[in-house]
């Protein structure tokens, strides 16, 4: 038999379908999966069945529907005063895995460099391998992840074509600055090169912290792809409706490869967001504040367990180093420990690295009723302190 595409084979299946799979097998509290047990505004889901009834269910538009792309241009106007023309400069995309596969796909040739931090979203890597593009890693470091600039400057080069980048950023939990976006845009405009910004988690902020899209920088309009989830934002991690905002040129080489991956998202599901972003406003902007009550409620539990919790500031994530515990083995070996034997299904950050010598984190996440989370560090709690009494 020939062999498949070389590429996607050497990579396996991803961490958190793996975790998840074990959590069924063993029937644990899943704290690795990064999905809230809560759903999102009900008014969303009287709009989705009224857009099922009331609209034709049929091919929509393939940018989106009217009503959304107006819903994201205003959306992006009130929060950071972006003025985009939504029948130029916003797609809608099946998710915002797709809006990333679509651009990179649209940017990146073989033999173009993309820049890119780890630890980082397990889709980049291999859709940059896919799309030809040589991956240029640089490393955050914890616990404080801060941005080594003497060796991302090395990793622009006349090959780079654009640097991937999430913020806030998924596993650390850090918001990249404003005086850490502008060193980014520097090396943009002087090596001539593009960013796709991953902003997912644009209202999942705290500690009175703001996000800010690097599009909104001096010099930045026409090289920044802005990618967004309705997903993150309104707890509907399932329906997979995502969106781009991008300078015309910019979003309609995008485009062209969004209409062969998926070429359009289910009608009534872009009208419900619509209807969320304009009208849910209030429910969006809360979910940052609840997000950093859960996050404080399971800091301390896994404090009190005896975990090294490191710096949270956004997301639905956190990340706790175990050597504390005396654990004598990698975070993959942890992963499994806590699931079989503690009955708590968490992910080993070295999954999120191309390298695995970062084998000491472990990630929590905290978008869960508070008592799943009470549930899991009582199971943590008693099964740490049986082993040490």
């Amino acid at each position: 038999m020939r062999a498949f595409n070389s590429t996607l084979a050497g990579f396996g299946t991803t961490v958190f379908e793996v975790m998840s799979r074990l959590a069924k097998e063993h029937q644990t509290i899943n704290l690795g999966q990064g999905f809230p047990d809560q759903e999102g505004p009900a008014a969303m889901l009287d709009a989705l069945a009224s857009a099922t009834r009331e609209f034709p269910n049929q091919y929509p538009p393939m940018m989106g529907v009217p009503e959304l792309r107006q819903a994201v241009a205003a959306h992006d106007g009130r929060f950071y005063g972006l003025e985009a023309d939504w029948q130029t400069e916003v797609m809608v995309c099946s998710g915002a895995t797709e809006a990333l596969a679509a651009s990179i796909l649209a940017l990146v040739e073989p033999g173009d460099d993309v820049v890119l931090f780890e630890p980082l979203y397990d889709s980049y890597l291999p859709m940059v391998k896919r799309a030809g593009g040589n991956p240029r890693l640089v490393r955050l470091e914890p616990p404080d992840w801060q941005i080594p600039w003497d060796q991302l400057e090395a990793a622009f080069t006349d090959k780079t074509k654009c640097i991937l980048f999430n913020t806030p950023m998924n596993p650390t939990g850090k918001i990249f600055s404003h005086d850490e976006l502008t060193s980014i845009g520097k090396l943009l405009e002087k090596f001539d090169c593009y960013a796709i910004c991953d902003e997912v988690y644009e209202h999942l902020v705290f500690d009175g912290r703001d996000h800010i899209p690097l599009m909104t920088l001096p010099g930045m309009r026409e090289r920044c792809i802005r990618i967004a989830s309705a997903g993150k934002t309104f707890s509907m991690t399932g329906w997979k409706v995502g969106y781009i905002t991008a300078a015309p040129a910019l979003l309609s080489i995008v485009a062209k490869a969004h209409q062969f991956l998926v070429f359009t998202t289910p009608p009534n599901l872009q009208r419900a967001v619509a209807y969320g972003l304009d009208n849910e406003q209030k429910w969006y902007t809360q979910l940052g504040g609840n997000l950093q009550v859960k996050r404080d409620l399971l800091e301390s539990g896994l404090r009190a367990v005896g975990f090294d919790v490191l710096p949270c500031h956004s997301t639905y994530f956190m990340n706790v180093d175990f050597r504390a515990l005396g654990f004598d083995g990698n975070d993959v070996d942890f992963c499994r420990y806590l699931t079989i034997e503690a009955g708590v299904t968490v992910v080993p950050v070295s999954a999120l690295y191309a390298s695995d010598d970062i084998d000491h984190l472990v990630r929590f996440c905290f978008c869960k009723r508070d008592e799943v989370l009470n549930a899991a560090v009582d199971r943590l709690s008693a099964h740490f302190v049986k082993d040490t009494a």
